[in-house]
């Protein structure tokens, strides 16, 4: 694909929809012995989702695992879209996007295994992580330079933002000039 054609798919894209094992997190789940489970989420995936939201855009999650960290990570994010324990991502992507009213062009879909690889080509732009299988990779329109858990989702916020005309304005604030010391 063009740079043209990334762009162009890029500038259509309301909602920001996502996988969380391997691409919010790098894919490895640690279980303790009561039960539960923790996961890592990278802090800049975090900002970048903050900064998706303030652009006035929608985020989602669509997971097969149920997972208490998960939900408390995507809602502290404000992800509007919140599907665990789905096994049919299928029916699910579906349904989020008639709840959103977008069109299949005008969502990202970031994955990075087989079962999101039907998401990932109904979307206007699929995604997946630099660590992702190598068939999920070989049917994406765009393959991160980041893994999944380090990143990748900031950097494809970025990509779209920039697209879009919206990056520059969004972190004016963080790019103050420091106060002169006197």
């Amino acid at each position: 694909m063009t740079s043209s054609e990334l762009q162009q798919r890029a500038e259509r894209i309301k909602l920001l929809l996502m996988d969380c094992d391997g691409v919010l997190t790098d894919g490895r789940i640690w279980l303790f012995e009561n039960g539960e489970e923790q996961k890592g989420f990278h802090t800049r995936d975090g900002l970048g989702i903050d900064l998706w939201h303030r652009a006035g855009l929608s985020s989602g999650i669509i997971s097969g695992r149920e997972s208490s960290a998960v939900e408390r990570r995507a809602r502290a994010l404000g992800m509007t879209y919140i599907w665990l324990g789905r096994a049919d991502k299928e029916q699910v992507f579906a349904e989020t996007l008639s709840r959103a009213r977008v069109t299949n062009e005008e969502v990202a879909y970031i994955g990075d295994d087989l079962n999101d690889i039907p998401q990932m080509l109904r979307s206007g732009l699929g995604v997946a992580v630099a660590d992702a299988s190598l068939e999920t990779r070989l049917h994406a329109h765009y393959v991160t330079n980041l893994a999944g858990g380090s990143g990748a989702v900031r950097e494809v916020i970025e990509l779209i933002l920039k697209a879009q005309g919206r990056w520059s304005d969004l972190i004016r604030v963080y790019l103050r000039e420091p106060a002169a010391n006197i």
